[in-house]
C-alpha cells in the first residue's frame, strides 16, 4: 500500500512515485512483456531524478530524457556518482518499448541489468534528498 500522499511540488511524492514504479518494474510475470517493465524501470529513474531536482528548487522539463536530467542535476549541484551516468541508457526505454516493432524484445539478461541501474538511481536519489531535508 502506499504511503502518505505528498503535494505534486514535495521531492517526497516524486520519490514514492519512483518506488512505485520501481515495484511494478520488479514484477516480473509470464503474461508481461520485458520491455514493459524495462518502461516502469524507466519512469523510476526518470522521477526519481526529478525529485532530486524539485529538492533543490529548479524546475524541470517534462521530459523522458534522463540524460538531460542529470545535466540538470550536475549544473545545479555538481557531478553525480559516476556509476549514475549510465542511466542514461535507461531513456531508450520510455517510449520505444511501448509500441510494438520499435525495438527488439529485451532480454532477461538486459532486464536484469536494467533493474540494478535504476534501483542504483533510486537509492542514490532518496539519500540526496534525505541529505536536505
Amino acid at each position: 500500500m502506499p504511503r502518505d500522499r505528498f503535494s505534486a511540488d514535495d521531492p517526497r511524492e516524486w520519490l514514492q512515485r519512483a518506488r512505485s514504479n520501481l515495484a511494478q518494474a520488479r514484477n516480473e510475470h509470464p503474461d508481461i512483456y520485458l520491455e514493459d517493465l524495462c518502461f516502469q524501470a524507466q519512469q523510476a529513474a526518470e522521477k526519481a531524478l526529478k525529485g532530486v531536482i524539485l529538492s533543490y528548487g529548479v524546475e524541470f522539463p517534462y521530459t523522458h530524457d534522463v540524460a538531460y536530467l542529470i545535466s540538470i542535476l550536475e549544473r545545479h549541484i555538481g557531478p553525480v556518482p559516476a556509476d549514475l551516468e549510465d542511466a542514461a541508457v535507461l531513456t531508450r526505454y520510455a517510449v520505444a518499448t511501448r509500441y510494438p516493432g520499435v525495438i527488439e524484445p529485451v532480454t532477461r539478461a538486459e532486464y536484469l541489468e536494467v533493474l540494478e541501474l535504476t534501483q542504483r538511481v533510486v537509492v542514490w536519489a532518496e539519500e540526496a534528498v534525505n541529505e536536505r531535508s
